[in-house]
């Protein structure tokens, strides 16, 4: 993705989303909503706070990350595309990216961190992708920009770029034609590519609808880029959380741009408060939710609770790629 693509222009209207779900057609889903009502949710919430669910981590791959993988690729002339792809992730943004290769039918070499899970690895390279374990964020960056230089393979960037948001605003242009008269939206926060186009597509359909991210407190890394005015790199050893899928490095310059817009606020949350909400949605809906697919209910559950008591709140689930030894592991940590 050239520094052009990414420094565009972040311009989101309902009209455009429309045209991009119209483009990916049945390349995504349409995830549905469930409409959460339980004796243990209400328990747990300020009287009279309606809750809906959007249940993205039925899209394919398991998550969000196929509606920007699949409009970033669909955006690019031919000749961008002919020598392949390639991508960094520690596991999601990778094996979405795969996947899209595989369905267009284009050559996938990615590069993926060494602590990935071995889950996500085995199901990137499934999918038919090349894949290169790079030590940490930094080498994984230096071995795109080398497979870029000597390839030419076409960087799908894993949160940042204009038609990345545009991808993921399909979303919030979903949820809001699936539930009337949302008073809030939650959507979890990692380099920011999610909720830069779900907050902007939710301001486009109904401005008065609030929009609130949540990140984990080990990795507040749209929390410090809002504070600076520009992106902030967090170094490996300061990203500490058990919600690695939202553990990025930094956050995008258009994802910034967006989230600063868009976003009414950002709340930080502890890994407690993410497994607590993980567990919750295992135990009352049988839902085998990764951290960050739990991240947004936690933070209603938590941070949120007051402020949307009696409130119409959407909340997105991102995601589920986590397999069965890890994921009661965590529940196991609440014991």
């Amino acid at each position: 993705m050239s520094q052009e693509e990414r420094a565009a222009p972040a311009e989101i209207t309902a009209s455009s989303v429309k045209t991009i779900r119209g483009r990916l057609g049945e390349y995504v889903l349409e995830t549905p909503v469930h409409h959460w009502r339980s004796s243990a949710l209400s328990e747990l919430l300020s009287t009279g706070t309606d809750v809906f669910l959007k249940l993205e981590f039925l899209q394919y791959t398991g998550t969000f990350k196929v509606r920007g993988a699949f409009n970033v690729l669909l955006s690019q002339g031919p000749n961008a595309l002919q020598h392949g792809v390639t991508a960094i992730s520690a596991g999601n943004h990778a094996i979405a990216t795969a996947y899209a290769a595989q369905q267009l039918g284009l050559s996938a070499k990615v590069v993926m961190l060494k602590h990935a899970n071995p889950f996500r690895v085995e199901l990137c390279r499934s999918l038919g992708a090349e894949l290169i374990l790079a030590e940490d964020a930094q080498e994984g960056f230096m071995q795109v920009e080398r497979l870029v230089r000597d390839e030419s393979r076409f960087f799908v960037h894993p949160f940042d770029g204009i038609h990345t948001s545009l991808g993921t605003a399909t979303l919030g242009y979903e949820f809001c034609h699936q539930v009337d008269a949302l008073d809030a939206v939650i959507v979890p926060i990692g380099g920011g590519g999610l909720a830069s186009g779900v907050a902007a597509a939710v301001k486009a359909i109904a401005p008065k609808c609030a929009v609130y991210g949540v990140e984990p407190e080990g990795a507040p890394t749209m929390t410090r880029a809002l504070e600076a005015g520009k992106p902030v790199t967090l170094e490996a050893k300061d990203l500490n959380t058990i919600a690695d899928s939202l553990a990025a490095p930094f956050a995008g310059t258009t994802s910034l741009e967006l989230c600063k817009a868009h976003l009414d606020d950002v709340v930080l949350l502890t890994d407690d408060e993410i497994l607590k909400a993980q567990a919750l949605a295992f135990r009352d809906l049988k839902f085998a939710l990764e951290p960050a697919g739990a991240a947004a209910t936690a933070g209603l559950l938590g941070p949120l609770r007051e402020r949307l008591s009696g409130l119409r709140v959407g909340i997105v689930a991102c995601g589920t790629n986590i397999d069965e030894q890890t994921f009661h592991e965590q529940l196991n940590r609440l014991s």
